[in-house]
């Protein structure tokens, strides 16, 4: 599937959000980009236009493509519970979301990477799946034969601790999922209610 391989700190400036973690060129030019810089005169935004962005930075942020998004908005609304919270929990339980959330690898990107590219097993079996539904109870693992990569060795020498509804076993390179993120848990500045008002339309 095709996925975004444009330059990274255009988008972060685009919405004024370090999406794809810390950005120096974000800090530098905290403005949007754009031929005129800083001194382009930008005019209010409508409505849509706010809640249309929230939606593309929700998905930049986890990396997923338009249709991939309106079926999980879709799944969402049909669920119990808040439409906006679904949306973020399904997000968040995607395979290549938890393997980033336990510090296995520094970037989505490259914890999408490695789960296309079989380093990466969910109880027991190797998954090459990123967006495979991680469900609570489930065991996300290194490949035996790959915990001596450097990325995964690189990041896991830097890693913090993960969410209080994940788990991780430094021992057997190992995490859990311990139960399904409540809104006030998931860390990211995505105002979902703005994507479900634009879906409601």
């Amino acid at each position: 599937m095709a996925r975004y391989t444009g330059p990274v700190s255009k988008i972060a400036r685009k919405f004024q959000d370090p999406i794809f973690g810390p950005d120096r060129a974000l800090e530098r030019k905290n403005y949007p980009p754009g031929q005129h810089g800083p001194n382009r005169r930008r005019g209010k935004k409508s409505e849509y236009a706010i809640q249309l962005a929230e939606k593309q930075k929700a998905k930049y942020t986890y990396g997923i493509l338009e249709r991939q998004f309106a079926n999980m908005f879709d799944r969402a609304s049909r669920a119990k519970g808040i439409t906006g919270e679904v949306l973020l929990q399904l997000c968040e339980s995607r395979l290549d979301n938890i393997v980033y959330r336990l510090g296995i690898a520094p970037t989505r990107r490259a914890a999408r990477q490695l789960v296309g590219h079989r380093h990466v097993t969910v109880n027991g079996e190797v998954n090459n799946i990123p967006s495979y539904h991680v469900k609570v109870g489930d065991i996300i693992a290194v490949r035996e034969k790959s915990k001596s990569l450097q990325v995964v060795s690189d990041s896991l020498s830097v890693r913090k601790e993960p969410l209080e509804w994940l788990e991780w076993n430094e021992s057997s390179h190992s995490g859990k999922m311990l139960s399904v993120p409540m809104r006030a848990q998931v860390p990211e500045n995505i105002k979902e209610q703005l994507i479900v008002e634009l879906y409601s339309k």
